[in-house]
């Protein structure tokens, strides 16, 4: 079977990872869009290395050899996650009505392409829907035969959208003080405890504690009562946990998941209703903090097993070997 062409342009949000871009670039090769926009962070003056890191990462990303129009938009110095991501994006729909967006970490299966080229197409003038998603977390689950599901959770590791919708984006989130002290989000969410965990989670984006950009982008899509589509397949691996990754730094059972091919022409759901149930198992294994007896039992085996390889394996102190 010949590798699709998308139709769409794709976003390429990059920084200074050059071996994860390099996979994710080689799969844009295949997919040849007709017009990619390249973001780029600039240098931090306290990493010697960066310079060099973010200078290949920028060759990668723009080595183009089929027919395709680059775009640009590199930042001189480093301005960060929040500023850099909101602000090329931003961009990005100055110059297209419509994109999907990759980050340097997030590794598609190529039929990610054509899903989010036919639904661009099909919720292109929808106003309810406003983000297109390639990732799934349902661990398995599912509850129909059709392609994708509806859902309130925009996932951004590798996604779509319209200017149409992105304009609705604000990094500030200035509605936040009215929503928070009219306790609004209880009206979007039904749930007292997802109402406790996103009200902590947005204040903290709010204030800058967080720096990240993807909360803004929840709130923005709540906001507007928008929906998500999320496929019944996950098309979408990141693969860049680790000790280079801003946020994704840690150990996760999101980390590398794999990757399954969809099956076209694409089953549409026959209704906009938006899943519940889907929701409250993503709310409850993606968002939700373990619970605290949880947390408990989890420090006291890692306590047990540091402890019990540092006697059987002389100098490890506590290191993992397997």
């Amino acid at each position: 079977m010949a590798d699709y062409r998308v139709h769409s342009p794709i976003a390429f949000l990059v920084f200074n990872r050059p071996q994860t871009t390099q996979r994710v670039f080689a799969t844009i090769a295949k997919a040849k869009p007709p017009k990619l926009l390249v973001v780029a962070d600039g240098p931090r003056s306290t990493h010697p290395d960066d310079a060099d890191k973010c200078a290949q990462v920028r060759k990668i990303a723009t080595a183009v050899d089929w027919e395709c129009e680059v775009l640009t938009d590199f930042a001189d110095v480093n301005i960060g996650l929040r500023k850099r991501i909101s602000s090329g994006l931003d961009w990005v729909f100055e110059q297209v009505e419509e994109a999907i967006v990759l980050e340097d970490d997030c590794l598609p299966d190529p039929t990610f392409f054509q899903f989010c080229d036919d639904l661009l197409d099909k919720y292109r003038h929808d106003e309810r829907v406003m983000t297109i998603s390639g990732a799934n977390y349902q661990r398995g689950l599912r509850r129909s035969t059709d392609s994708y599901y509806f859902s309130r959770y925009p996932h951004i590791w590798g996604w779509a959208t319209w200017r149409r919708a992105w304009q609705h984006y604000d990094v500030r989130m200035s509605a936040w003080p009215k929503v928070r002290d009219e306790q609004r989000l209880s009206d979007i969410l039904n749930d007292p405890w997802a109402e406790r965990y996103w009200t902590k989670l947005f204040q903290r984006t709010f204030t800058g504690e967080i720096n990240t950009w993807d909360y803004q982008w929840v709130f923005a899509c709540w906001l507007q009562s928008g929906l998500s589509i999320i496929p019944n397949e996950n098309l979408v691996s990141n693969i860049g946990f680790g000790p280079e990754a801003t946020h994704t730094v840690g150990i996760s059972e999101l980390a590398n998941m794999s990757v399954q091919s969809l099956g076209f022409p694409l089953r549409h759901p026959v209704t906009m209703i938006r899943d519940t149930h889907a929701d409250r198992i993503t709310q409850k294994y993606h968002y939700d903090p373990l619970p605290f007896w949880k947390k408990i039992t989890g420090k006291f085996r890692s306590v047990v097993r540091s402890r019990l390889r540092a006697v059987l394996v002389p100098g490890t102190h506590g290191e993992l070997r397997y």
